[in-house]
């Protein structure tokens, strides 16, 4: 190759300048930062923004999480995880807007059977919104699945069709399965989607097995919670000590639920660990933090 020659797909650097913006003009575009409730018992306290008032800054609550975030629930499997998507999915129809609901891991008509259940639990007559939940279904289409820009082009097409302002994914990991060397990549192709779009989303990702319950990590690494708007964290720990038992003042042999926000971009938040909640009928509660009676 001859001296300052260059590969074939060299080119020379290009100035962005549509990528520049000073900060008034940014803001003109900043969405107002909003609360949205979450269906989920306790959890919609623990988020709060800063406002002045007579001249003094006062913590006020969100009532929710902020609007327009993208949110990753992680943990290993049976923490609640896709419990807390559906009663979030369900509040949102209830509410009377449309929301997405991606299923990567169960078929459609399974997955409607048990948001149709959580409604039910939650004291929601389904049929009055069920239309509301428009599912797509990528775990019986493999092109959906294995394809981000088909999944993401559908999407699309759904949000404009329906007039969608939620989104929820079970789970972000299917998508990169098998290739998590390219889990960051994907999931900031379709981070980035949801703020295109001005979705509020939830990811649910799986945790393996060897990662510490508690750490905001989930399969693909930290390539999730390194991109998203916020991440809750949901664990459980079967009590096999008297120490254990002390600690989480319960009995041997019951098991204990935890939950962590493990960081939110957008708005101020609760940095305690909290005890959580599975009732009978399958719906999740935010329990007071660790060390209250």
């Amino acid at each position: 190759m001859a001296e300052n020659s260059y590969p074939i797909s060299y080119h020379e650097p290009e100035v962005v300048k549509e990528s520049i913006f000073v900060g008034s003009e940014a803001l003109a575009k900043a969405p107002e930062i909003e609360g949205v409730p979450t269906g989920i018992e306790g959890l919609d306290e623990l988020f709060f923004t800063i406002k002045e008032k007579r001249g003094k800054l006062e913590q006020v609550s969100l009532g929710g999480i902020p609007k327009y975030s993208v949110f990753n629930i992680t943990g290993v499997s049976d923490t609640g995880k896709s419990l807390m998507a559906e009663q979030f999915a369900v509040e949102q129809a209830h509410r009377g807007d449309k929301v997405a609901f991606i299923t990567v891991e169960t078929p459609a008509n399974f997955v409607i059977a048990s948001i149709k259940y959580r409604a039910l639990a939650m004291g929601y007559d389904f049929d009055k919104f069920q239309d509301n939940i428009i599912l797509i279904d990528a775990a019986s289409h493999a092109k959906l699945r294995e394809n981000v820009p088909d999944l993401l082009a559908t999407l699309a097409y759904a949000i404009k069709e329906y007039d969608i302002k939620f989104t929820v994914i079970d789970s972000i990991t299917g998508l990169f399965e098998n290739k998590e060397m390219m889990a960051r990549a994907i999931v900031r192709r379709v981070y980035n989607f949801m703020k295109k779009w001005y979705q509020t989303a939830i990811f649910i990702s799986q945790k393996r097995s060897g990662h510490e319950e508690l750490s905001a990590e989930a399969a693909g690494g930290y390539a999730v919670g390194h991109i998203v708007d916020g991440t809750m964290v949901v664990a459980k720990e079967l009590i096999a000590s008297q120490y254990a038992a002390r600690m989480y003042k319960a009995k041997l042999g019951d098991i204990v639920r935890l939950f962590r926000i493990d960081g939110c971009r957008m708005s101020g938040h609760d940095t305690k660990t909290h005890y959580m909640e599975i009732t009978d009928t399958g719906i999740v509660r935010i329990l007071g933090p660790l060390g209250s009676e």
